[in-house]
């Protein structure tokens, strides 16, 4: 199954620390005179992703949430397996479930042959996840830029920094307090595991066995959240009010009142979430960022320089 994962964040704004530590070296406009045309590029190219399947639009937030929250915003999940070593990419929760990878590969082509050696493939997802934000009905937001690529990708690192959808509440917290960030900051929708959560509604579950049937194509998608599944809103809250969040790690948010009082303050208050959400994608962002001389601009986002 894939999902709707534009609707499944809170807010994952960053601890002081991370914003103290890259704040000021990421800024809005970045390549206004090395590469004007590059946000441009970038949205031209989801909106071209998005009009031949608009389910990558969701794909490509999720992409920058499990880029940013393994090594930081360093574009490593872009980089291919190679003999020698299996990246973040091919492994759980990340394959076979992310997708959009395309849509970063075609803006990276042409920038690349307008700006050659200039925007990094890691500010390309940053824009990319905004874009797809932007083009599902959410509010747009400036992403300051400045990031370079890493040179490391490790299956391993994947496996233990990205929480499983079988968490608690209490193993989120912790899970996301290592990475800096606050019980308030944790809302995150996990896509690879195949069987339903405990507490998932009987006859909904029924219903997506359904159309998900045993034995079916790997690649069959069914929408998390059937009621407007291409578009950025309240609809996953709502959805877990109603028993309706597959996993255990979404109907977690109702166990303990102060995240049980985040879903119901965002279903009513859908506004103020859009932009609470706009803001937090930017601070998540700026996550672990290389920036200046660190790392590099990868001239194919699959592969390191050299």
């Amino acid at each position: 199954m894939s999902s709707k994962l534009v609707k499944t964040f809170i807010s994952m704004l960053l601890c002081f620390l991370y914003i103290v530590k890259s704040e000021g070296q990421l800024k809005i406009g970045f390549y206004r005179s090395s590469c004007g045309l590059a946000e441009f590029i970038v949205k031209q190219e989801v909106r071209n992703g998005f009009i031949k399947d608009n389910g990558v639009a969701a794909g490509l937030v999720r992409m920058h949430f499990h880029d940013c929250f393994v090594r930081g915003c360093d574009g490593s999940v872009l980089i291919d397996s190679t003999p020698s070593n299996n990246a973040e990419k091919d492994v759980p929760p990340n394959n076979p479930s992310l997708r959009g990878f395309e849509v970063i590969d075609n803006a990276k082509k042409k920038l690349e042959a307008l700006c050659k050696g200039v925007v990094s493939c890691a500010d390309i997802l940053a824009f990319a996840a905004r874009d797809s934000v932007e083009i599902t009905g959410g509010f747009g937001y400036d992403v300051p830029a400045g990031r370079r690529d890493g040179r490391v990708s490790l299956a391993s690192e994947a496996l233990s920094d990205l929480p499983p959808p079988t968490f608690d509440v209490n193993q989120l917290t912790q899970a996301f307090a290592n990475k800096g960030l606050t019980q308030d900051e944790m809302a995150l929708q996990f896509q690879h595991k195949r069987e339903p959560g405990p507490t998932l509604d009987p006859m909904y579950a029924a219903q997506l066995k359904q159309q998900c049937p045993q034995g079916s194509n790997a690649n069959l998608v069914v929408p998390m959240d059937p009621s407007s599944p291409a578009m950025t809103d309240v609809g996953y809250y709502r959805g877990v009010l109603l028993n309706r969040g597959l996993f255990t790690s979404d109907q977690t948010l109702l166990t303990i009142p102060r995240t049980r009082a985040q879903v119901v303050q965002n279903v009513q208050n859908p506004l103020i979430w859009m932009s609470k959400f706009g803001a937090a994608m930017v601070n998540m962002g700026k996550i672990g960022v290389l920036t200046g001389n660190d790392g590099e601009i990868r001239a194919n986002c699959r592969v390191i320089n050299g």
